[in-house]
């Protein structure tokens, strides 16, 4: 008994894991090299196009509408490198919250949870970007808002310039 009584104690102190919704949970894989991928379906993009055709035949002019949908890009399967789990602390979303709101992606409050309408900030600010359309953050989407360090690759490039 005196022993699970300590143990109590300094299992209070260890640091929770962060509490990821489900679905992001569910999108984030390790790979063989240790990092964490992004696993995404962009949508297809479909173009709709109606028509009047004018009726064959005599008289008056008849017409009708016709409508056409054609796939201008194909759905597909994207695979992008992010944070892995743990370093979504809400030391970090607080950061990532305020960058957003900074940029005027987020419209507040700061909370420091991974809400929907976080999620729905980065999946805007991604897209806006260039990046993934996916409300999981890209590592390339978090060092284009300052918030994780560049690789010694980047800070190399910046550098020549």
């Amino acid at each position: 008994m005196f022993r699970l009584l300590l143990v109590l104690p300094l299992a209070a102190c260890m640091a929770a894991p962060p509490d990821l919704p489900a679905f992001m949970a569910a999108r984030i894989e390790t790979g063989p090299d240790g990092r964490c991928y992004g696993r995404d379906i962009t949508p297809a993009v479909i173009e709709t196009v109606r028509e009047q055709v004018r009726e064959p035949g005599e008289g008056p002019a008849r017409y009708r509408s016709v409508t056409r949908q054609s796939i201008l890009r194909e759905r597909r399967a994207v695979l992008f490198e992010t944070l892995c789990p743990p370093a979504f602390t809400p030391a970090f979303v607080e950061t990532l919250q305020r960058a957003l709101v900074t940029r005027g992606f987020h419209p507040g409050p700061v909370t420091g949870q991974l809400d929907t309408v976080t999620l729905d900030a980065v999946q805007t600010f991604q897209r806006s970007s260039g990046g993934p359309d996916s409300p999981v953050l890209s590592l390339a989407s978090a060092q284009r808002l300052g918030i994780t360090a560049l690789t010694p690759a980047q800070l190399d490039l910046m550098n020549r310039r």
